[in-house]
């Protein structure tokens, strides 16, 4: 993959990641709780089981999805290289305390 693209696909994901702001307060306050965690496939996942936190994932989740396939297609990626490079910049974005899915567990960044 040149640098270019690289930089140009890291540069879109950022941008999903910031359009899911409408979410901000649930999903934040989720985070706050420990509820949440950034998993290691790009998407959200479940700390501690709850069903208020697994609504606000599921849609979060589903409408990532939905941008990585956007994604994917447009720069001739697979589904897959386009979700590792959104781990990768959504556990780096992480805040300080939140949970990030490390080696199959939960840990705080």
């Amino acid at each position: 993959m040149k640098v270019n693209k690289k930089l140009s696909i890291i540069t879109l994901v950022s941008a999903v990641c910031m359009s899911f702001s409408a979410w901000a307060i649930s999903l934040d306050d989720a985070k706050n709780q420990g509820l949440v965690g950034e998993d290691s496939s790009g998407y959200l996942g479940l700390v501690v089981q709850n069903a208020e936190a697994k609504v606000v994932i599921d849609t979060i989740n589903a409408k990532r999805k939905a941008q990585y396939l956007k994604l994917a297609q447009k720069n001739n990626l697979s589904l897959s290289q386009v979700e590792a490079l959104a781990a990768a910049k959504t556990i780096e974005k992480t805040q300080r305390g939140h949970f990030v899915e490390v080696n199959g567990n939960w840990v705080k960044k």
